[in-house]
C-alpha cells in the first residue's frame, strides 16, 4: 500500500488542534490512514542517554510505556547513531519500521510502526512523518509535561530537577558553520554543573560552569549563576561583561563561589573570545592530536575579591574540535579515563555520540556513582561556508 503523499500542513493543523499530548496519536492516526499502519509507537531517549521508554499509540500496550530499553547495542541504538531509518520483517508478514525524531541534531527517539508493506515511497513518508513529530514535539512540550515525563527513568530529587531546568531544553545544534552537542550525568548528590548555549546574528555563545557544593545549595547557587549570565547575555554584552554580571550577581546575593568558562564565537570568522573563571582547561583536536588549550586562569565568581577578567582569544579552524567540560570529568574515579584518548578515539562520531561516549566512560570508571557532577560540551567548528577559507560540516578526520 503506498497510500497518499504527506500533507504536512494538514498533518500540523491536525497536530494543533489536538491537546499537546496527543502529539502521537496525530501521527500515528495519519499513518493508519494512509498506510494501514498496525502499530505506532514514540521512545523518549532518557535523561542519562541509556535507556528509552515507550510512548505508545493506536493500539499500543499499557506496559510499553513504563518499561524502559537498554539503548546500547540495540537497533534503536544503531538507528539514533546513524540518523538512519531501518527496516526489517516483524515476523508475522509485515514490516517493523524504526525512524529517527531528530530536530537541528537533537535526537529526542525514535518512531517505530509496524506496516503492512514498506516500498520505498512509504518509507520516505514514514520519514517525512517522524520529520513533522520532531517539530510538533518540540513546539508542545512547551505546554505539557508529558514529554518530561518521558525521560525519566529515575527518581529526579529537587536539585536534580531545578538543575535540569537550567539547561537549554536541546542538548544538540547544528548549523553550517557549527556543530554542538553537551551531556551532563549528574553526581548522586548534585554538584551544580550547568552547560549552555545560544545564537544571535552572527555570534555563538557559550558557557559550561560549576557551581560550588552540592544538593540544593549547588542548585540555587547554579541559578542565579545561570540567571545572571543569561541576562547578560540577552543585554547584548560580550564575555568579558557577562563575567562580571556573573561575579556581582554571586557577590550581592549569595556566599558561594562558582567556577565557570564563556565563549563567544563569531561565525563569520571562526575567532572565538573566551573568560577561564578557575575552570578547567579545555581539550583541543586538531590535525590528529589532542591537547589542551592553556588559558590563563583567572578567580572564580563570587570571591570576594577584587577580580579582573582577562579576556582571551583563540582562532577556531576548519574540522577543530573544542572539549568544554567540568572537573567531575577528572576527579576521583573519573580521573582513570584518559579523556584526550576518548576524544581522539571518538574523533569520527557525531558530538553528540562523542558526548555520549565519554560521559558513559565516566560513569562506568565510577561505577554509576558519581560523587561530582561530569559535564562536557562539544563545539565541532566547520567554517564559514561563505569564506574562501570555509568547509561544509562534516566529521573530523
Amino acid at each position: 500500500m503506498k497510500g497518499e503523499d504527506l500533507e504536512l500542513g494538514e498533518l500540523l493543523a491536525a497536530a494543533e488542534a489536538a491537546p499537546p499530548g496527543e502529539s502521537v496519536e496525530v501521527v500515528a492516526r495519519d499513518l493508519q490512514k494512509r498506510f494501514g499502519a498496525e502499530r505506532v509507537s514514540f521512545l523518549f531517549v532518557d535523561l542519562v542517554g541509556r535507556r528509552l521508554v515507550r510512548l505508545a499509540a493506536a493500539g499500543g500496550d499499557e506496559a510499553d510505556r513504563t518499561e524502559p530499553i537498554d539503548l546500547r547495542g540495540s537497533v534503536y541504538d544503531s538507528v539514533l547513531q546513524s540518523q538512519r531509518q531501518h527496516a526489517e520483517p516483524d515476523g508475522q508478514g509485515g514490516q517493523r519500521v524504526i525512524t529517527p525524531v531528530t530536530n537541528r541534531g537533537d535526537c529526542i527517539g525514535v518512531l517505530e510502526v509496524t506496516l503492512p508493506t514498506a516500498d520505498d515511497t512509504v518509507l520516505r513518508q514514514v520519514r517525512d512523518a517522524a520529520h513533522a513529530l520532531a517539530y510538533i514535539i518540540v513546539t508542545d512540550r512547551r505546554f505539557t509535561d508529558l514529554y518530561h515525563l518521558g525521560r525519566r527513568t529515575t527518581e529526579t530529587s529537587l536539585a536534580a530537577e531545578i538543575q535540569h531546568q537550567l539547561l537549554p531544553s536541546a542538548a544538540c545544534c547544528e548549523a553550517d558553520q557549527f556543530t554542538l552537542a553537551g551531556g551532563l550525568i549528574p553526581a548522586d548528590d548534585i554538584g551544580g554543573d550547568t552547560y549552555d548555549y545560544t545564537l544571535d546574528g552572527d555570534t555563538l555563545h557559550l558557557s559550561i560552569t560549576d557551581a560550588m557544593g552540592h544538593d540544593t545549595n549547588s542548585a540555587l547557587l547554579a541559578t542565579l549563576l545561570v540567571g545572571a549570565l543569561r541576562r547578560a547575555r540577552r543585554s547584548g554584552y560580550n564575555a568579558l561583561n557577562q563575567a562580571h554580571h556573573a561575579h556581582q550577581a554571586l557577590l550581592s546575593h549569595s556566599r558561594g563561589l562558582a567556577t565557570g568558562q564563556l565563549l563567544c564565537v563569531d561565525l563569520q570568522t571562526g575567532r572565538c573570545e573566551l573568560i577561564n573563571a578557575g575552570h578547567p582547561w579545555p581539550l583541543l583536536l586538531r590535525d590528529g592530536t589532542v591537547e589542551e588549550v592553556r588559558l590563563a586562569v583567572n578567580l572564580p565568581f563570587g570571591v570576594a575579591a577584587p577580580i579582573s577578567y582577562r579576556l582571551q582569544e583563540l582562532q577556531l579552524r576548519p574540522r577543530d574540535r573544542l572539549v568544554l567540560l567540568t572537573d567531575g570529568m577528572q576527579e576521583r574515579g573519573a580521573a582513570a579515563v584518559d579523556l584526550a584518548s576518548v576524544v581522539l578515539d571518538t574523533r569520527a562520531l557525531h558530538p553528540r555520540e562523542a558526548v555520549r561516549s565519554l560521559t558513559g566512560a565516566v560513569l562506568d570508571a565510577c561505577h554509576g556513582n558519581l560523587k561530582d557532577d561530569a559535564t562536557v560540551l562539544i563545539l565541532d567548528w566547520h567554517g564559514n561556508p561563505r569564506r574562501p577559507d570555509g568547509t561544509r560540516p562534516g566529521v573530523n578526520p
